[in-house]
């Protein structure tokens, strides 16, 4: 029964019309009547052939007094078109009909009456011209505050791009000012140490010392490379590692370090690196923190968890003071936490240190 009703846009110009018809009905004349109720419900057709809709109320205006059809249908037209001649030539077509008095038309311009009633007429039928064209302008208008708007919030964002430009770029080049130049005169004294001693455990720590600074001005390098993009877009800083790279870390670590794992291929990029990095910040602490200790490092799968743990041994030598900020493990959890793990730490009974990771195999945060 719903099918059956027309939506309001659509059946209050037909109502509209018809009470006009029904006001102007005269059973004698059945012609005009039909032409009349013909213009009412071709009005169905307004949306999708407005011109069309228009030429079949014409009969309707010619033939009676019931003009409403006509008017709304001139209306339609105006609200969609941009041919003004057109709209004249249909206003005009209007105003004749009106003025015609059918089958036998009277149209005397000498006639004061005339002359009024073709005024009269003619404002009628540039009523509702006007009207849909005050409509179409308002749409244009709306339209075109739409797509300032979008420009305006662009150019707010190609701001804020160019912004984070600037501060990429400034913080690019004091890394680079400072950093760099630090960690490469690090890596020539290593390296002349390296060459210069004849004390074997000292030349394979400067070597050690050396290769790690290597390592750390390629990724400063590569960072440096891309803070300086220029875009604003997000860059993420490619390669990233992953659990392949797990060996190479643990042998380059400094350290005597025993790696166990059991992780299948296919895991998610973001958790290999949460476990690749968690086993990075555990090894440097260690080697920091507890010089001359050695260190295990066991990853296992267990149904939908990954666990993680390093533990080294206490310390067999004093630790050096070296700078920190103390940024490492709250890392750490903060992405275990975006991951759905954890992460915990704390001395064991031994004197050393442990570290544990568990993650979620799928890598997602729990709803």
């Amino acid at each position: 029964m719903r099918r059956l009703l027309l939506p309001l846009p659509v059946a209050l110009p037909v109502g509209v019309s018809l009470f006009d018809t029904w006001v102007h009905w005269d059973a004698h004349q059945q012609l005009r009547m039909a032409g009349a109720l013909g213009a009412a419900f071709a009005l169905l057709l307004r949306r999708r052939l407005p011109l069309f809709t228009f030429l079949l109320t014409l009969p309707a205006v010619l033939l009676s007094d019931a003009v409403t059809a006509s008017l709304i249908a001139l209306y339609t037209l105006a609200s969609v078109t941009r041919h003004r001649v057109l709209l004249a030539v249909c206003a005009l077509a209007f105003t004749l009909s009106d003025m015609t008095s059918w089958p036998s038309p009277i149209f005397d311009l000498t006639k004061v009456s005339t002359l009024i009633t073709l005024g009269y007429t003619g404002a009628t039928a540039a009523a509702p011209v006007f009207l849909g064209q005050l409509v179409q302008t308002r749409r244009d208008l709306s339209l075109r505050l739409v797509e300032i708007s979008e420009a305006r919030d662009h150019e707010q964002l190609l701001t804020a791009q160019a912004v984070l430009a600037r501060e990429r770029a400034e913080l690019a080049r004091e890394m680079h000012d400072v950093v760099s130049h630090q960690v490469s005169l690090i890596a020539v004294r290593a390296g002349a140490l390296q060459v210069g001693t004849r004390d074997a455990e000292a030349k394979e720590a400067a070597g050690t010392i050396r290769r790690l600074s290597v390592q750390t001005l390629d990724e400063l390098r590569h960072m440096v490379s891309v803070l300086r993009a220029s875009d604003g877009r997000p860059t993420e800083l490619t390669p990233q590692p992953s659990l392949a790279d797990l060996e190479q870390l643990v042998r380059s670590s400094g350290i005597e370090a025993q790696l166990t794992t059991d992780l299948p291929d296919g895991l998610p990029p973001a958790v290999q690196r949460a476990v690749y990095r968690t086993v990075q910040e555990a090894l440097t602490n260690a080697r920091k923190h507890a010089p001359g200790a050695t260190a295990t490092v066991r990853i296992h799968h267990e149904g939908t968890c990954i666990r993680v743990s390093i533990t080294n041994t206490a310390p067999t030598r004093p630790a050096l003071p070296l700078p920190s900020a103390h940024y490492g493990l709250v890392g750490l959890r903060q992405r275990a936490a975006l991951l759905g793990g954890t992460v915990t730490f704390g001395p064991t009974v031994d004197g050393g240190y442990e570290l544990r990771l568990e993650l979620p195999a799928a890598g997602t945060a729990p709803g």
